[in-house]
């Protein structure tokens, strides 16, 4: 089975936002900023709606034969467009068991906005039975199918209260969690030009979520205790041999 993990990082969309609220003339900065204070008007929270968000990376780690990988979608420039692309064709490719961390509930929502936006076909991930039977019964698109399994969504019996945060999870199953970064600096670090920060952020949280899935994966009895053994001994050996320091830094992090 391929299993593929994912991440995205995310910056207000200002084209977007320029356009609806008649904002020409004004600097990215200052179009986020309207962004911002629209949201908390309506909602006391700067967090914007999934339409308003643009794709800054997406990181993957992809569990397939015996190989494991774990890097950042395109180069550190690429557009918006080409990585969203890449994603989508990777799906298309391997036609993966998609793991996330609150991705119903964000990150494949985002997606399909901006695949929208970009005209960004995928119709593998799409499909629903229509052209392939399989597909009915377990798609990407239903909440209860595995071929996308939201492990927050999954470990909170698909209850909201009884979410819990991805760097909780990680740091109380003796995981890196989070590492020098948050959501929340996202934005700051782009306009800094600091993609390449955003991106290495990113790759540390896929492979938080990685670990948990092999976690749960051995509670609902997939993984023997070798095996798991085995699978997380993989993660370590790749990171060991990384040249990458934030990799480095995530296997001296990990108890």
């Amino acid at each position: 089975m391929n299993v593929m993990v994912f991440d995205i990082e995310t910056i207000p969309d200002v084209e977007g936002g320029r356009r609806l609220y008649d904002l020409d003339g004004l600097s990215d900065k200052d179009v986020a900023q309207v962004m911002f204070n629209k949201r908390r008007e309506k909602t006391d929270s700067e967090f914007l709606a999934h339409h308003l968000h643009r794709v800054a990376a997406i990181s993957i780690v992809l569990r397939s034969g015996d190989n494991f990988r774990v890097w950042s979608l395109g180069e550190v420039n690429a557009d918006e467009a080409d990585i969203i692309t890449r994603f989508f064709d990777g799906v298309d490719r391997y036609t993966p068991t998609l793991v996330t961390w609150n991705g119903g509930g964000f990150d494949l929502p985002v997606l399909h906005y901006r695949s929208l936006v970009h005209g960004i076909a995928a119709p593998r991930y799409w499909e629903n039975g229509e052209d392939d039977r399989e597909f009915k019964w377990n798609n990407y698109l239903s909440r209860f199918h595995s071929r996308h399994t939201d492990l927050m969504d999954v470990l909170g019996a698909y209850q909201p209260r009884a979410n819990a945060p991805l760097d909780q999870v990680a740091t109380l199953l003796g995981f890196p969690g989070k590492m020098g970064m948050s959501g929340a600096d996202v934005w700051g670090h782009y306009l800094d030009g600091k993609i390449a920060a955003i991106r290495d952020y990113c790759e540390t949280d896929v492979l938080n979520t990685y670990l948990i899935y092999l976690r749960w994966e051995l509670i609902r009895g997939h993984l023997s205790k070798d095996q798991y053994g085995s699978e997380c001994q993989r993660v370590r050996d790749t990171l060991g041999k990384s040249n990458q320091p934030h990799l480095k830094a995530f296997l001296e992090a990990w108890n």
